[in-house]
């Protein structure tokens, strides 16, 4: 298992192990992350399940990709590390990631 991070807006920390090939959505849904709505269920359609990628894991993790890119015009408060978390997928190279939650979403 894959251990990751989510800091809630209030700054309320959530520790989950993630399965590889899952998504950092999927995993937020599960453990009922607050503020990661997914409104479109994983398929890159919104921009409801918008997270900032620790300055730390911004390398490892990528850029995104042209179709997420475009679903981020619609997120609030983008900021160079935003990434749309249904597009993120569980790796083992990811054990220890951390991901940041907007005050609201798009």
């Amino acid at each position: 298992m894959t251990k990751l991070t989510f800091i809630a807006f209030d700054g309320t920390r959530f520790d989950v192990d993630a399965e590889n090939g899952s998504t950092v959505m999927e995993n937020a849904i599960r453990n009922a992350v607050p503020g990661i709505e997914a409104e479109c269920g994983g398929a890159c359609a919104c921009a409801t399940c918008h997270v900032y990628v620790d300055d730390a894991w911004t390398d490892a993790v990528g850029e995104p990709a042209a179709m997420e890119e475009d679903m981020l015009d619609f997120a609030f408060d983008v900021r160079p590390t935003s990434r749309l978390s249904c597009q993120i997928k569980v790796r083992d190279e990811f054990d220890g990631l951390v991901v940041s939650v907007p005050e609201r979403q798009g």
